[in-house]
């Protein structure tokens, strides 16, 4: 016979803090890492209610945070049979997608980086540190989609 394991509701807490504000130190905003590490942690997605529950948050504040989640495609809405309230939960290949995505912003930046290396002339010290930049995001983007393709492979093999 198998014990059903009780979640930990302290060290859930304190996971979610914890991650959340390495997020923040990545750059994202904070409450939108609080309620993406709560729903990280969440067994079947959460209603906006029971995120402001859970990070003792009000519901404007959550409503942002959700809605920053989804501009960035972290998240996706949808209901639990049954119910009318929202019920978010964060895509399944999330990781997947937003690297896979970057290729559109990288090719921006490279347009821009050699716009720059042609304004400061390709010769100056700022120059190749700008042409240096350019050459290793056009490298991450060569890279990307045979790093994702093994990741695809490896995450199939364990699944």
């Amino acid at each position: 016979m198998t014990r059903k394991r009780h979640r930990d509701t302290a060290a859930v807490a304190a996971f979610v803090e914890q991650f959340a504000g390495d997020m923040v130190d990545a750059g994202m905003p904070r409450m939108p890492a609080r309620v993406f590490a709560a729903l990280l942690s969440a067994d079947d997605g959460c209603t906006a209610a029971e995120l402001a529950a859970q990070l003792h948050a009000s519901p404007a504040a959550i409503s942002g945070a959700i809605r920053y989640l989804e501009q960035v495609d972290m998240t996706v809405r949808d209901r639990r049979p049954g119910e009318r309230r929202d019920v978010y939960r964060l895509r399944g290949e999330m990781w997947y997608e937003l690297i896979a995505n970057r290729d559109r912003m990288y090719l921006r930046w490279l347009t821009t980086l050699q716009q720059g290396v042609d304004a400061v002339g390709r010769k100056t010290p700022a120059g190749r540190r700008i042409e240096d930049t350019r050459r290793f995001f056009d490298f991450v983007r060569a890279e990307m989609p045979a790093m994702l393709a093994r990741w695809r492979a490896q995450r199939n093999a364990k699944q």
